[in-house]
């Protein structure tokens, strides 16, 4: 799916563009890694995508295919880089961080829930 067209990241992910997430809607599993409140906040969110704050990304991953695709998000490209990693070292083998986060998804001006 996706994962082939995305960036190697020296850190174990890849790298995926805003463009190429919105275009795999309903296909990849999008987990949006900011705070509940941000989430339903003025930048949106993508549609389908999943609330699973940083701090618990960890312990709701347990649950996760690690073989799957599956794509972080959160404002900017930080905390989601940073549960890119951490899903990395855990085995997930098809991890990917949404590079510029919902900040570049909205300045595309691409679709977003609000």
């Amino acid at each position: 799916m996706i994962h082939e067209s995305a960036t190697p990241n020296a850190l174990g992910y890849r790298d995926i563009t805003p463009a190429a997430v919105v275009a795999a809607a309903g296909k990849v599993r999008v987990v949006d890694v900011r705070e509940a409140h941000e989430f339903v906040g003025d930048l949106g969110h993508l549609d389908g995508a999943e609330s699973v704050p940083l701090a618990t990304v960890e312990a709701a991953a347990a649950g996760w295919d690690k073989a799957a695709e599956l794509v972080l998000v959160c404002r900017s490209g930080g905390r989601s880089g940073r549960a890119a990693t951490v899903l990395a070292q855990l085995g997930f083998t098809k991890a990917m961080n949404m590079v510029g986060g919902m900040l570049a998804v909205n300045e595309a001006k691409l679709p977003v829930v609000r």
